[in-house]
């Protein structure tokens, strides 16, 4: 073999190189797409989560879990005009309950309008419960709010802990997590006032 077959045969040989390594490439990549996509909540993640491109994504993931769960009369409200709730589902103690599902990155704090928004919608859904879910954590202002309006949040850590419950089929556990109130001591402008004027 002379130099230039040598050359034309190393060519060649990256050249297929190059294309397996793209069609496995595309391959990995379409099917966190695909799973993203079909939002199945047995084979989705918390990574796969981070990996959605917007929250209609994430909300249809929440959907398909809350039916996934057992819950009756599990909606997801239109996208445009939702009056600030995302989901609406009943639990088992007969409560209708609104969630607001905030898909954010790990590092970005859902504020006080989450809690503003799904607190009011309330009385348009005629709920019992509000809920705010995220996929990152909550500012301390959203928390006090939260706390003095009965608005249950649920945050990084809870989603991954609802994840790994469902996936494990802890199925009571889950709902626990979901159905639960918050006891976090609430410190109100009025309690802080009379707090400070001593």
């Amino acid at each position: 073999m002379n130099w230039s077959e040598n050359v034309t045969l190393w060519v060649i040989g990256c050249i297929i190189i190059l294309l397996l390594l793209a069609w496995i490439i595309r391959r990995v990549i379409g099917r966190g797409q695909r799973i993203r996509s079909e939002a199945n909540p047995r084979k989705i993640t918390i990574k796969d989560i981070d990996k959605m491109e917007d929250g209609s994504e994430f909300e249809l993931y929440l959907y398909h879990l809350f039916e996934e769960l057992g819950y009756d009369e599990v909606h997801k409200t239109t996208s445009s005009r939702d009056f600030g709730a995302d989901l609406v589902f009943v639990d088992r103690l007969g409560r209708r309950s609104v969630i607001q599902a905030k898909r954010y990155g790990a590092n970005h704090p859902v504020g006080l309008s989450a809690v503003q928004e799904i607190y009011t919608s309330m009385r348009y859904y005629e709920a019992d419960r509000s809920i705010v879910l995220t996929s990152a954590r909550y500012t301390e202002a959203c928390r006090t709010l939260a706390a003095v309006n009965g608005v249950k949040l649920l945050d990084r850590e809870d989603l991954m802990e609802l994840i790994l419950l469902f996936k494990a089929r802890r199925v009571e556990e889950a709902l626990e997590l979901i159905e639960e109130d918050d006891h976090e001591p609430i410190e109100t402008w009025q309690s802080r006032r009379k707090r400070q004027s001593r």
